[in-house]
Order: structure tokens, then sequence, then C-alpha cells
């Protein structure tokens, strides 16, 4: 295992259910399995990051297999560009759906942490798939020494650029996956009078350079008001449709553009 104190950065062992630094900073695992390395004077509010609805929400959403395509493109590069990757992260893997099918792609051999602010979506997670060491922590400002991994996945998370190079090694991986030009341009004209795509220019990332892009394009349809429900739960956009546009999308049914940007980073 290879986590760092938050609080004075020095390497922290575990003995029986608590991760302990040498300066006595003390971090109990959960009955679920994961670890909270996200200190209360780090917390910018009790319960960051996504609440049980929208964590629930997605998680069904997912479970179902309609963002499987996507899943499935970045194991498919996970195997092309890092197959032989031994220390991974996911960065932002909230319930673990992405990760999960991450690690049943790759070769025996690989070890893979998650890390995400929300405590309700790694419950979760950690329950449902041991394999995976999972951690309560800020993108921002992770819990790892480093150059400690050769292999990160990051599915619309927020993080530093300085940050992610201080933990990759050097030539390590890095998958990233963003919002395409069209991602759900349906929605957005249901709110906006004069809605805008999304960028299509390639993304830079300081200390790393870009070696491989693509965008999935899908047109998504959902019949089912359950479905239709989480779905929009777990979009950007469910605080500004109002409760009119969800009950006639859930009368309607739902035909709405997927369209997820890719890309690939090799650490200079």
């Amino acid at each position: 295992m290879i986590y760092r104190c938050p609080l004075c950065q020095q390497a922290l062992s575990k003995a029986d259910k608590t991760w302990c630094c040498p300066a006595n900073h003390r971090f109990d695992c959960a009955k679920e399995g994961y670890v909270n390395l996200l200190p209360v004077q780090k917390k910018k509010s009790n319960d960051p990051g996504d609440n049980k609805e929208m964590m629930f929400a997605r998680r069904e959403f997912l479970n179902k297999g309609y963002y499987q395509v996507l899943s499935d493109k970045v194991n498919q590069l996970a195997n092309e560009y890092a197959l032989d990757a031994r220390f991974g992260v996911d960065i932002g893997c909230g319930e673990g759906y992405y990760s999960n099918r991450l690690v049943e792609s790759l070769p025996d051999g690989f070890s893979l942490y998650g890390v995400d602010i929300s405590k309700s979506a790694l419950k979760y997670a950690a329950k449902r798939y041991p394999k995976i060491s999972f951690s309560v922590a800020s993108a921002f400002d992770m819990p790892f020494p480093d150059q400690s991994f050769d292999f990160m996945l990051r599915i619309y998370a927020p993080s530093l650029d300085k940050e992610l190079k201080r933990v990759v090694k050097s030539g390590g991986i890095l998958i990233t996956v963003c919002a395409g030009p069209r991602h759900h341009y349906a929605l957005k004209e249901l709110i906006y009078d004069n809605p805008k795509e999304h960028t299509q220019e390639s993304s830079q990332i300081d200390g790393f350079e870009l070696i491989h892009q693509e965008r999935i394009e899908q047109l998504l349809t959902l019949t089912d008001a359950t479905d239709i429900s989480h779905f929009l739960q777990m979009t950007p956009y469910n605080w500004k449709l109002t409760e009119e546009n969800k009950l006639a999308l859930a009368k309607s049914g739902v035909s709405c553009e997927l369209d997820f940007k890719v890309e690939v980073f090799r650490a200079l």
C-alpha cells in the first residue's frame, strides 16, 4: 500500500484496521473497507462530494450499462497503452463502476486505487469491489507519495496539473474523459435559448504529452421513467430543468446525444 499522511506527508503503515504515520496521525478504516484521508480541516463542507441521492442515481444508471461504450473504450486504451502498468489510480472514482471494469480488463498483478471526495460513493464502492483500495480524499491533494503510479484515469473529475504530475511516474499513462461538443445537447436545448457546444480542442496538461484522442458519439434512448429520473439526476443540468420538463421527459422518453472526448497522455 502506498498511502501518505495527509497532515504531515510521511508514509502511512497499517496495523489492524488503522493507518498510522511516524507522527502518530491515525486514520481508521471504515467497516466497508475504505479509509478516510480527508482531514476535517481540509473539508469545505460537512459532507463534500455527491450526496446519497446523486450517488444512487448514477450507480443505478451505470449498472444498467448505458455508458458501457465509454467504459469499454477506456479499458481498450488502457490495455493498448498501459498493459504493463502495475499501480494505477482512478481519480474521482465515484461508486467504482469504471474502476471495477478496468481492473477486470487488465492482467493479474495490476493494483488500483480509487480516490473520491464523496464518502457516500466510497461506502458502496469499497463494499462491492474489495479488490480495489479506496480512500476518501481530494483530487487536488492526493494521499500518495511522489511518482506512485504508472497509470491514471480521470473521468469528469477536476484536478490540478501539478498534482497529476507529482504522483505519476515518468512515462506513466493518463487517460482522461470529458464532454465532447454535442454531449447532452438535447437537454441544453430544453434549458437555454442559445445552447453552446463544448469545445472540441485538444486538452493540454502541463508535464504531459497528448498521444491519442478520439470521440465516442452515440444516441442515448430511454423509455423507462425510473431510468430517465436517474439519468437526469446524474447530469449537471438536473437543477436547471423544471419539474414540468422532468415530467414531460418521463412521459415522452429521452433521446439525447452522448459525446465523450477521450484522450491519452504520457508523463514527460
